[in-house]
C-alpha cells in the first residue's frame, strides 16, 4: 500500500504545482451549467425539470475533460514505464491515479453541486440525494474513463476517441444518478437508485484498475 500512497501523493502534488489547470474541469462543470439558463431562458418549472439530468450530464462531460491528463504526461515523460516496471503493482498505482482524479475532479463538483442546483431551481428536496449520487457514482466515472484513457494512450487525437469510446460506457451511471434525484424530487424511495449508483461503482472499483493496467502493459510493449 506503500506504492498506493506515493503515486496518490505525487499526482495531487502535481496538480498542486499546476494550481488552476488542475481544476479546469470543475470550472467547466460550473460554467456549463450557469450558461444553460441563459439559452433555454430563466422559466423557473422548465429549469427545474432538466436540472438533476443537466448537472449528471455536466459532470460527465467534465470528467472525460480531465481524463486526457490521467496517463499522457507521464507516458510522454517516461515516468509510467518506470512505474510499470517497478516492485508495485501496476493496478495499484491505476488504482491511486483514479482516486486522485476522483479528487480532484470528481469530489469538487460533489461539493459544488447544491449551488448548481440551486441556480436550476432544482427542489430542495433533491439536494442531498444529488450529493450523495455524485459522490456514489462519481469514482464509477473516473474508473471508466481511465480503462478508455489506457486504451489510447500514445494516441493521435485521443482526446476525441476517448469521447467516443467513453460516453456509452457512462450510461449505467448517468441513468441511475439522474434517476435518484427526480425520484427524490417526486418524493419516492431513491435508495434503490442510490443501490444500483453504489453496485456500479464497485463493480468498477474491481475491474477497471485490472483492465486498465493491462491496457497500459500492451501499449508499452
Amino acid at each position: 500500500m506503500n506504492g498506493f500512497f506515493a503515486v496518490l501523493g505525487r499526482d495531487l502534488a502535481i496538480a498542486r504545482r499546476e494550481g488552476g489547470e488542475a481544476l479546469l474541469a470543475v470550472i467547466f462543470f460550473i460554467l456549463g451549467t450557469v450558461l444553460f439558463p441563459l439559452g433555454v431562458g430563466p422559466d423557473p418549472q422548465l429549469l427545474a425539470a432538466v436540472a438533476a439530468g443537466l448537472i449528471w450530464v455536466m459532470a460527465l462531460l467534465a470528467t472525460l475533460l480531465a481524463l486526457d491528463r490521467l496517463f499522457q504526461a507521464d507516458w510522454r515523460d517516461g515516468a509510467l514505464e518506470l512505474m510499470a516496471i517497478s516492485p508495485e503493482s501496476l493496478t495499484v498505482i491505476v488504482a491511486a491515479k483514479c482516486l486522485a482524479h476522483w479528487l480532484l475532479t470528481g469530489l469538487p463538483m460533489a461539493v459544488a453541486a447544491p449551488l448548481m442546483a440551486l441556480l436550476l431551481n432544482l427542489p430542495p428536496d433533491g439536494w442531498l440525494t444529488l450529493v450523495a449520487a455524485l459522490l456514489l457514482g462519481g469514482p464509477a466515472l473516473s474508473l471508466i474513463g481511465a480503462v478508455c484513457a489506457a486504451l489510447l494512450v500514445g494516441a493521435r487525437r485521443g482526446g476525441v476517441l476517448m469521447t467516443l469510446l467513453a460516453l456509452p460506457l457512462y450510461i449505467p451511471t448517468l441513468i441511475f444518478g439522474a434517476g435518484a434525484v427526480e425520484a427524490a424530487v417526486g418524493g419516492f424511495d431513491a435508495s434503490a437508485h442510490l443501490a444500483l449508483l453504489g453496485a456500479t461503482t464497485l463493480a468498477a472499483m474491481a475491474l477497471c484498475p485490472w483492465a486498465a493496467a493491462a491496457a497500459l502493459r500492451h501499449a508499452m510493449e
